[in-house]
């Protein structure tokens, strides 16, 4: 289309010239206007030539830009949604974490109130005392037995170690020396009271103990950042501690009639031979004082013939006759062989019984034994006493039948107490002190335990404990039928 143009323009410029005067002066301006034209309309449609022509390409730059464009909104469309879903995936992931740790919260939790429970449950089995004290001797923990042997109600807890062993002087001097000082006391003996009065003995092992952080407080030595404590062990060791006192007064008293059965035996044929002098005396016709003299004479070594008698039982003891007893029985038939005394120093005997035990056990030993202890509790009685009885009670547990004689008398000094045993030891104006200890003899041969105490209202109590395996309950008709028998 432009070559045509410029085709039509040239032949159009041909055209002027051939018809233009052959004049200089006209012909050369015609066609210098004549090249002008065709050369601006030339230029002209060549601009328009390539504005046609480049139309696609501005199309197509046009599309491209649109297209660019909409990448560029859609691209930060795409950003945006990229960043709300990692936000959206982190907060997802904190909250998974969140539960997670939730979960691993509540089963420490768990497990830190499982192991406290654990630790508590130990702490209450435990047949030992334990007393916890922190930093400032106050009690933090304290177990039942540690109640019971203490004394204490459940207000224990908080309350000082001055308060809390109040009536355990010793062992309040020695936590508090273990919170002060730090020392530690292992298996320490020493005695208290219970609130009845019975003396009790226990070993304690006192240790101090470090405390955590929130423990901490001002310590006994004024330090702020103090913390110790003191744990406490107790454990009643009554029965370890008087059974281990019988066995060694039963060494004792085997070496003292071992030692002293030969002398007593010499004694025994000299007492003899006073005693047949002294019969002698009372066949000679003697004035009145003198047959007197004869008599007082022959009763004192008789009297002395008794005691190296008993003492040689005592010192060389007779090997046991076994054979069914009925204890019950034989209380009764103790009872009716004191009748005179009772009546006569105007005692009541009362016999309370769970039923009636046989056991294995040499019957003459035994009741002799048995007379011995009530004839002591009805003597123990003062003449002055308005209340004049003695109780002999039997009873059966898991391990022993036991029989507990207990009087209405003044009781037993506890230095008494200590020495009651002990051959010779009396506290009559006209005893031997032999009975008690063949007694003491006679229980322990046949395996069980004899103990004296003092009642919490007044009087002195004798328990005899024999081991449940030498007795059996007698209740039923056949054990009545066999002891008529026997």
């Amino acid at each position: 289309m432009l070559t045509g143009l410029f085709l039509l323009a040239a032949l159009f410029a041909i055209l002027l010239y051939a018809l233009t005067p052959e004049i200089p002066v006209l012909r050369g301006p015609i066609l210098l206007a004549s090249f002008i034209a065709i050369l601006i309309g030339s230029l002209l449609c060549m601009l328009f030539m390539l504005r046609w022509l480049l139309r696609p390409y501005h199309q197509l730059v046009g599309e491209a830009e649109r297209a660019s464009a909409a990448q560029e909104l859609l691209k930060s469309r795409d950003e945006a949604e990229f960043v709300l879903e990692t936000f959206q995936s982190v907060v997802a992931q904190l909250q998974e974490q969140r539960k997670e740790l939730e979960q691993l919260s509540a089963e420490a939790r768990e497990r830190a109130n499982s192991a406290e429970k654990f630790s508590e449950r130990i702490v209450a089995s435990l047949p030992s005392g334990l007393i916890a004290f922190d930093a400032g001797g106050l009690s933090m923990v304290i177990n039942t037995p540690g109640r019971t042997l203490l004394d204490v109600d459940g207000r224990a807890l908080g309350e000082s170690y001055e308060d809390l062993l109040a009536n355990h002087a010793e062992l309040a001097e020695m936590v508090g020396d273990c919170l002060a000082q730090g020392t530690l006391y292992r298996r320490s003996e020493v005695e208290a009271r219970t609130a009845d009065g019975r003396l009790r003995r226990l070993g304690a092992t006192i240790a101090p103990i470090e405390l955590p952080p929130d423990r901490s407080r001002v310590g006994m030595t004024g330090d702020a950042t103090a913390a110790r404590g003191a744990l406490c062990l107790l454990t009643d060791i009554t029965e370890v501690t008087e059974l281990r006192e019988q066995v060694a007064l039963k060494n004792n008293l085997e070496s003292l009639g071992e030692m002293s059965a030969g002398l007593a035996h010499e004694f025994k044929n000299a007492i003899a031979t006073l005693q047949g002098y002294a019969q002698l005396l009372q066949n000679l016709e003697l004035n009145d004082k003198a047959q007197v003299a004869a008599g007082s004479l022959l009763n004192e070594v008789r009297n002395l013939a008794t005691m190296v008698t008993a003492f040689l039982n005592f010192a060389r003891p007779q090997p046991l006759q076994l054979e069914e007893v009925d204890l019950h029985e034989l209380i009764l038939d103790c009872q009716a062989e004191l009748q005179s005394l009772l009546q006569e120093l105007k005692v009541s005997v009362a016999v309370e019984s769970s039923g009636s035990f046989i056991v294995r056990a040499d019957e003459r030993m035994l009741r002799s034994a048995l007379l011995n202890l009530v004839r002591n509790a009805v003597e123990a009685i003062p003449p002055d006493k308005a209340e004049r009885s003695v109780i002999v009670r039997t009873a059966r547990d898991t391990q022993f039948v036991s029989i507990e004689v207990r009087d209405s008398g003044a009781g037993i000094s506890p230095a008494q107490l200590q020495k009651i045993f002990i051959p010779f030891f009396t506290t009559k104006p006209k005893g031997h002190g032999i009975g008690l200890a063949l007694t003491h003899r006679v229980i322990t041969e046949h395996g069980g335990t004899l103990t004296a105490a003092n009642a919490p209202e007044g009087g002195a109590v004798f328990t005899i404990k024999i081991p449940v395996g030498n007795t059996r309950a007698s209740d039923d008709p056949q054990a009545a039928q066999y002891r008529r028998e026997q």
